[in-house]
């Protein structure tokens, strides 16, 4: 198999779709506004410095998926969707899965960000195979726990390794923006930095990898 990874945020999407998630929320009178754009911004600055706490950050995300029943939160996921995401999906991104998708590679949208709010967003984008921070659910409603490993840093090859079991991959390839996915990237035998922040951008030219413009 030959197979081709794709980090969510700031990869094929131009935004973070977990802090915009929040913003959402903030923005529609759901959740106190105060307290949690504090602590959603406290969050992404902490995962911009490689130093997020996966555990805390997405319990804080699980609290309103806790507090509110599927048919609600399908149905504000779709406004979320509308409003903010579908204006913030990357051409290239969709120009370079098709290319694999040509190429008969399989697709993996491999993120951070909860499965809750990455899901369809990916199916956006055609890939169906998904590997992320997965929000737990008992009978049919959300508990506002963590349940498996979180799919961030190292994590995530921990994750792809469950999901590659009995697979043989014979050729990869890695996309993603950000340092936290350097473990990633040097997993990968081809290793895209897309639009990288400046630590990745120095660990991309120090190891040769190909820097990609995706911006829209």
């Amino acid at each position: 198999m030959k197979l081709a990874l794709f980090d969510l945020d700031h990869t094929l999407l131009n935004t973070d779709s977990d802090h915009s998630w929040g913003e959402f929320l903030v923005n529609e009178g759901l959740v106190d506004a105060v307290r949690h754009r504090a602590m959603n911004d406290k969050f992404y600055e902490d995962y911009k410095a490689g130093q997020l706490d996966p555990i805390a950050y997405n319990e804080f995300v699980f609290e309103y998926l806790a507090a509110n029943d599927r048919d609600h939160l399908t149905e504000f996921h779709q406004l979320f969707m509308k409003k903010l995401i579908r204006a913030q999906t990357r051409l290239k991104g969709f120009e370079t899965i098709q290319k694999h998708q040509d190429l008969g590679h399989a697709l993996v949208g491999i993120t951070a960000t909860s499965d809750f709010i990455t899901a369809p967003i990916f199916r956006e984008f055609g890939i169906t195979e998904i590997i992320a921070t997965n929000a737990e659910l008992v009978d049919g409603k959300y508990t506002g726990e963590v349940t498996n490993v979180p799919c961030y840093q190292k994590g995530k090859l921990t994750r792809l390794d469950q999901w590659l079991e009995g697979r043989d991959v014979t050729e990869s390839w890695a996309y993603s923006d950000s340092i936290n996915d350097r473990f990633l990237l040097e997993y990968a035998d081809h290793a895209i930095a897309v639009n990288p922040d400046d630590r990745l951008e120095i660990l991309a030219k120090e190891q040769g990898w190909d820097i990609q413009d995706w911006s829209i």
